[in-house]
């Protein structure tokens, strides 16, 4: 069962800068790492519907952000150390909202998967708070 805890969130003002880190684990009983799945970032803010952010396919070498955060985050990823990143910059107090982290197991290498339907395992999320 594939776990994923997300870290780094906390309290910014506005253009302030965090990196969120999505730590996978949980690999010995599948025989799977982390470069067998798509990963996304979403995140839900208050009393909004939940949106997606980024998503970087398993080799790392295609991704692609939301409009509304496009030139500000970037997705990233180290499958050495099946962990996945998101660095915020110029943050917004729009950008207010818990951000979670989601896995799809994929055969297919240079793909990503835009709707939160598609990921079967979710971490539990980190909170990201910025101030005007």
């Amino acid at each position: 069962q594939l776990q994923l805890v997300e870290s780094g969130g906390g309290f910014v003002q506005t253009g302030g800068s965090l990196r969120l880190s999505c730590a996978a684990s949980g690999f010995s009983t599948s025989g799977f790492t982390l470069d067998y799945f798509a990963i996304a970032w979403f995140r839900r803010a208050p009393g909004k519907e939940r949106e997606g952010v980024s998503y970087i396919s398993r080799s790392g070498m295609n991704t692609e952000h939301a409009d509304s955060v496009k030139g500000r985050f970037t997705i990233s990823r180290d499958n050495a150390k099946n962990t996945v990143f998101l660095q915020m910059n110029s943050l917004k107090p729009e950008d207010t909202a818990v951000y979670y982290c989601a896995a799809r197991r994929t055969t297919i290498f240079s793909t990503f998967y835009r709707h939160a339907s598609a990921y079967d395992s979710w971490g539990q999320g980190t909170q990201v708070t910025v101030s005007s």
